[in-house]
């Protein structure tokens, strides 16, 4: 695997990996690499010839009190990681490469519809920096298929529609999330979580999993299976964000009638946000 820091450098050993007639995958990531992005890499290498990764901690998705400057960075732990995945390139930008005019002068692209709403409205601006980051690596990568993790519910549906809307040529591939073994999602930001909390955590996923039980068992009174999540995340010990029942291809809020959903939830313990979702497919009528 090869590490390059440079658009000007990333470039050209795409253009030679396309000269070679290679299928292109790209694994964006912002490092402090798990298992769920590893899966990501081996399930890109079952769809490609040639993967790339890339590790860049975007400032234009983080909020001005959010954890930019503690967000972990640990390279070299992530070159292993990625080697051993069957990486063949990994794009490692600084921030100087990324925005060369400046944070502040940067185009930027808002995706509208599916960003608003749900984290969209916790994190004003997160997903426009998303979109932004995600359509210059797009840009310079020119991949054929890219892949991202399911567990960002959200923010896949954001980068969908922004490859729908402006027409570029590359399939992107939704992968289920990977879980610890008491069901907690994997996240960089587990590692934020103190011994206490962490026990807590898989509690999300278990209000989760109630809710889509309900679901599955007939309940449509949406208002009320949300708001008895939203009490259990309370009583578990979180300070919950929202919980949401949507429809799962649009993100809109779900009508009785829908019936591919998905349950989202996020919450806080201490000061650790995390972020979970499952896919509810309900049988007609």
């Amino acid at each position: 695997m090869i590490t390059l820091k440079t658009v000007r450098e990333l470039r050209a050993a795409i253009a030679r990996t396309r000269g070679e007639g290679k299928r292109i995958a790209l694994v964006p990531t912002m490092g402090n690499l798990h298992a769920g992005h590893i899966a990501l890499v081996e399930k890109a290498r079952q769809r490609a010839d040639f993967v790339v990764a890339s590790i860049f901690v975007n400032p234009l998705q983080f909020g001005p009190a959010e954890d930019l400057d503690k967000y972990p960075r640990t390279l070299a732990a992530d070159q292993e990681k990625l080697l051993e995945g069957g990486c063949n390139l990994l794009f490692a930008p600084s921030v100087e490469e990324m925005y060369p005019g400046g944070i502040q002068g940067q185009t930027r692209i808002a995706v509208s519809g599916v960003s608003e709403g749900l984290c969209g409205a916790t994190r004003p601006g997160h997903f426009e920096g998303v979109a932004t980051v995600v359509a210059k690596l797009f840009n310079i990568a020119q991949p054929d298929i890219a892949l991202f993790g399911e567990k960002d519910f959200q923010q896949l549906a954001v980068i969908r529609t922004l490859v729908r809307d402006l027409n570029m040529p590359i399939q992107i591939f939704g992968e289920p999330t990977v879980r610890a073994a008491d069901g907690l999602a994997l996240s960089s930001r587990n590692g934020y979580l103190n011994d206490e909390q962490r026990s807590v955590a898989p509690a999300l996923y278990r209000i989760l999993c109630d809710t889509s039980a309900a679901l599955q068992a007939g309940e449509r009174d949406f208002a009320r299976l949300c708001a008895r999540g939203l009490e259990a995340l309370q009583q578990a010990g979180f300070r919950p964000d929202y919980l949401e029942i949507r429809e799962a291809a649009s993100l809109r809020t779900a009508s009785p009638e829908d019936r591919r959903l998905v349950v989202l939830g996020a919450a806080y313990l201490g000061n650790t946000r995390l972020i979970d979702n499952l896919s509810v497919e309900l049988a007609g009528d």
